[in-house]
């Protein structure tokens, strides 16, 4: 029954038309894109043959867009963001001025109206997150100066796109255009004010409240022990923050998706997070390519080709050219503005929003939109080669003129020392992880062959506990609630005929928690102690995934059993800890 499974259908041709077209392109000494754009041509419905649903490929994509800015937010944080606002902010809004206003010149000289113009100049003034990150990882620039201007110039086009997106309807008519469903009666002040107390709401919201609440509930739901419950949530909270942000404040899923990652980057667990949720993010990003593919349409090229060239120049070279010349007026290095330059010559998923938002308007005709996704594939499949370009001309400057390297240091210098700071700030909180559970194995050895991320999960069930010199830690008769790890002081045992010490790497509380009876001994503090408590639940739920360990435990606890059993027989009454 095909007709009753699109999505899989959908899914299913999607992925391997992509998978054999992006392995020929790669062949081909193509970015295998190129691959996955061509299979969502062949998938479209202006080639015969299997025809995909276009509206699930785009939600699919939707999905991959999220996925990928939730990747990027994990390894991004709010102080990058502020690092970099002084060449992001006013390049972006100087780049989509310039740009919109050379849009409406060339929507001018076709004759096309002044909100035509507008809507065409903002489509062709927006890049694509997608495409950005990917010549971005490919010359492995994320973590760069150059890439972490690049990634913030894009937050503030996006910022820029969800109030056009406002707007628009409300201007309109205005412009010339209609808005279905408008009820007319909301000023123009009061819809732009609304939509800046929205977005300001939602940054709030991310910066105040996410990094209490996000980490917190990855805690707990790590300390279930379960894989599956933390990829899932891991996922949940990517895609409903995604979904939430846009439902209630109006911003768009990858900016909703970004502020996900960047909240739960302050999270010790962010690294795993990553690492469960990049698998589907290679996956669904691909399906972006593919449903780009699907709605190009060659006919433009044949119908109108002097108005996908004026709009490629305008995408490839007039966008490079004002963001090149703001990044380096700006005081900033010539291979800075190369790179923000090459990455950013490419339009996609918001342009594509901004031309269907117009036609329904009624202010954008047909044949734009049409030009407009048209230049999208075309700069889209170029940009690889548009980024090397500018990486070949940034090293035949610096040859040509080797004085040209000045230009900008100091303010890269300054730059690239606070993102450093923020670097060292990141790597500390990770050398500090890694020392707790380094630390973990060399203190206990009884944890020396679990792999790295059971250790992880053990420090996430232990309950520290610490204690005063002559402090009781545990108390004869009471019942065996957990099982304690000694990590600093020293600690007695008191049987009637002796004192036992224990020191640091040593453990306790086994004897009882493993019968589920009582202890049978006093357990003093003699020093200031630090404890790890594993309780009975948690303790159980641990052994259970590593049987070796816990037949460690259980052998320990019989030679102490039969340690008892010999004190037993030599002073009646007495024990040893349990």
């Amino acid at each position: 029954m095909p007709h009753e499974v699109p999505l899989i259908a959908t899914i299913a041709v999607s992925f391997g038309f992509a998978a054999i077209l992006g392995y020929l392109a790669d062949r081909l000494q193509l970015p295998p894109l190129v691959g996955y754009l061509l299979a969502g041509i062949l998938m479209g419905p202006i080639t015969p043959g299997f025809v995909a649903d276009t509206g699930l490929a785009s939600q699919l994509a939707e999905i991959g867009v999220i996925l990928l800015m939730f990747g990027v937010g994990l390894h991004f944080s709010a102080r990058d963001l502020l690092a970099v606002r002084g060449v992001a902010i006013p390049g972006a809004i100087a780049q989509i001025v310039l740009a919109t206003v050379l849009g409406v010149a060339m929507a001018e000289w076709w004759g096309w109206s002044l909100g035509a113009g507008i809507v065409f100049g903002l489509s062709l003034s927006v890049a694509s997150t997608v495409v950005l990150l990917k010549a971005l990882e490919e010359r492995n620039l994320v973590n760069a100066a150059s890439g972490r201007v690049a990634v913030g110039w894009l937050i503030v086009e996006d910022l820029a796109m969800v109030l056009a997106l406002v707007l628009l309807p409300a201007l309109a008519e205005l412009l010339g255009g209609s808005a279905p469903g408008a009820d007319g009666g909301m000023p123009l002040l009061l819809t732009i004010a609304l939509t800046l107390l929205k977005v300001g709401a939602f940054a709030a919201m991310a910066i105040f409240l996410g990094p209490k609440v996000v980490p917190w509930l990855l805690i707990r739901v790590a300390r279930t022990g379960s894989r599956e419950l933390f990829t899932l949530t891991v996922l949940a909270l990517a895609l409903g923050i995604a979904f939430g942000s846009a439902q209630i404040f109006g911003v768009s899923f990858a900016l909703g998706a970004f502020f996900a990652g960047v909240v739960m980057s302050e999270s010790s667990l962010s690294h795993r997070a990553a690492a469960d949720s990049l698998p589907l993010q290679n996956a669904f990003s691909v399906l972006f390519f593919v449903s780009v593919g699907m709605l190009f349409d060659p006919s433009i090229i044949v119908r109108q080709p002097l108005g996908v060239l004026s709009a490629l120049l305008l995408i490839i070279v007039g966008k490079a050219i004002i963001s090149f010349v703001v990044v380096t007026l700006l005081r900033y290095p010539i291979g800075m503005g190369l790179t923000v330059a090459g990455g950013l010559a490419q339009i996609g998923e918001f342009s594509f929003i901004l031309a269907g938002l117009g036609v329904t308007l009624g202010l954008l005709p047909t044949d734009g939109q049409d030009i407009i996704l048209a230049s999208a594939i075309i700069s889209i499949t170029l940009n690889p080669l548009v980024c090397a370009g500018a990486e070949a001309l940034h090293q035949y400057v610096q040859r040509r003129w080797p004085q040209s390297v000045r230009h900008g240091h100091a303010n890269f210098d300054l730059l690239n020392d606070e993102l450093d700071k923020i670097r060292a700030i990141t790597e500390a909180r990770e050398h500090q992880h890694q020392l707790e559970m380094r630390e973990l194995s060399e203190t206990f050895p009884l944890f020396a062959n679990v792999d790295e991320n059971s250790q992880e999960e053990l420090l996430l069930l232990f309950r520290p506990k610490s204690a005063l010199p002559g402090e009781r830690v545990m108390r004869k008769g009471d019942r065996g609630g957990g099982m304690y790890f000694l990590s600093a002081g020293a600690v007695e045992v008191q049987l009637p005929d002796d004192a036992i010490r224990l020191e640091p790497g040593a453990f306790f509380g086994e004897m009882a928690l493993l019968s589920g009876g009582r202890r049978n001994a006093d357990v003093v503090a003699v020093d200031f102690c630090h404890f790890f408590v594993l309780e009975r639940r948690d303790f159980n739920m641990f052994t259970s995934k590593h049987p070796a360990l816990r037949q460690m435990v259980s052998e320990m606890a019989r030679e102490r059993t039969e340690m008892n059993v010999m004190r037993q027989k030599r002073v009646p009454s007495s024990g040893v800890v349990s």
